[in-house]
């Protein structure tokens, strides 16, 4: 347990589900919408993106072939990563952490999951989306293999920014 005079949780403090339950997503789309606003500038039109991906992944959820993370703390959610089966791949979705929880492994942690999720179902390609500003982020998944493969310009979250996309293919 942190001591009190503590600021930062730790890695082991942090609970993770693999469960959907009710209520989840609307979290994890405000979630998005607050941090995005506030460190990024992203619009209304962002949150709009994220709700209606949120929306099909909840239409189209498998638990066979999709699996969420939802990380806890003290009853709330505090981030999450989805990984969406798409017709030959899976899409890496959502990966977002309150700004305390950041740095503490539980970003290592989650993609390491991510990619036991990727072997055991047999799948060897994956993608996702960011945008350039996510540097953090996007040093991460390259440490897991994932490259650059395509990029455009965008207003799609009102500011000018550019869309990454990101790909890994697994060994044969």
């Amino acid at each position: 347990m942190n001591s009190p005079h503590s600021t930062n949780p730790l890695l082991s403090d942090v609970t993770i589900r693999n469960t959907l339950r009710p209520g989840d997503l609307g979290l994890i789309a405000s979630i998005h919408g607050d941090i995005y606003a506030e460190e990024c500038g992203y619009g209304l039109n962002f949150e709009a993106y994220v709700l209606k991906g949120l929306g099909e992944f909840a239409q189209q959820y498998d638990p066979v072939k999709d699996k969420l993370w939802i990380c806890e703390h003290e009853d709330r959610i505090v981030g999450c990563l989805v990984a969406q089966h798409r017709a030959d791949a899976i899409q890496l979705r959502y990966f977002i952490f309150l700004p305390k929880y950041r740095g503490i492994g539980l970003g290592k942690r989650l993609m390491g999951e991510f990619m036991d999720f990727m072997t055991s179902s047999g799948c060897k390609h994956a993608y996702l989306w960011t945008t350039e500003e996510q540097q953090s982020a996007v040093a991460l998944y390259e440490r897991y293999g994932f490259v650059l493969a395509e990029q455009k310009q965008s207003n799609a979250f009102d500011k000018v920014l550019t869309e990454q996309k990101y790909e890994l293919i697994l060994n044969q």
